[in-house]
């Protein structure tokens, strides 16, 4: 494969047709090895247009999705970034490239492993992955600039909303499995008790592990 030519090919084939226009989330996805953060058996597709997948009923998102996503937040370099679900590292590693730091959480013990070795590997310092499950409460930061989750919720739950910054923006997938589309949000904060919501797509990812409207009600 030639990794070079899958990678342009990828941002201008996938990525830029679905309006993803920001010079440096162009310039970070062809920059980032995509397929060093897939398994050995399926790095022939990690520039495709699939939701390849990394263990525990989990897949990586489609360049796309990543791309949108990327460009939605409009992260400035002196960001520090929340991600909600590793899953890979890849993503990780993007936003970190586009921040100044990047605090990821994810629940399975071996997935955290596998992403903080791909991005130890590639040199990128400025990501700490956590083993933990998001869906309750943790001990976060008091807030984020920017907050994004790797997979879809029923609901935002209050809990990361309160942990924006003023002028903080989250990205989200909404929605459950049995709907036949989800919903992609923007929120944006634009004081103590007020956020902004952008629909900006319908798609469809994995749900995050334990999300639930049950337990999307975080007390205080």
């Amino acid at each position: 494969m030639n990794v070079q030519l899958a990678r342009s090919n990828m941002v201008e084939q996938q990525v830029r047709p679905w309006d993803v226009l920001d010079q440096r989330v162009l310039d970070v996805l062809s920059e980032v090895p995509r397929d060093a953060f897939v398994a050995e058996e399926h790095k022939a597709l990690a520039y495709s247009d699939y939701q390849l997948p990394i263990g525990f009923g989990q897949t990586l998102f489609k360049p796309n999705l990543e791309g949108r996503l990327l460009q939605a937040l409009a992260l400035n370099v002196t960001d520090t970034v929340l991600e909600v679900g590793t899953g890979s590292g890849y993503l990780s590693a993007c936003l970190a490239r586009m921040a100044q730091q990047c605090e990821s959480i994810e629940i399975h013990p071996e997935l955290v492993k596998n992403a903080q070795n791909r991005i130890t590997e590639l040199g990128i310092t400025n990501v700490s992955i956590h083993q933990q499950d998001a869906a309750t409460e943790w001990d976060a930061r008091d807030t984020y600039d920017a907050i994004a989750f790797g997979g879809a919720v029923e609901v935002i739950p209050e809990y990361y909303k309160q942990k924006m910054a003023i002028n903080g923006r989250l990205f989200a997938v909404t929605g459950t499995p049995s709907q036949p589309t989800m919903e992609a949000l923007l929120l944006t904060r634009v004081s103590n008790t007020e956020w902004l919501s952008e629909s900006l797509f319908e798609t469809r990812v994995d749900p995050l592990v334990n999300f639930s409207t049950t337990k999307a009600a975080f007390v205080f």
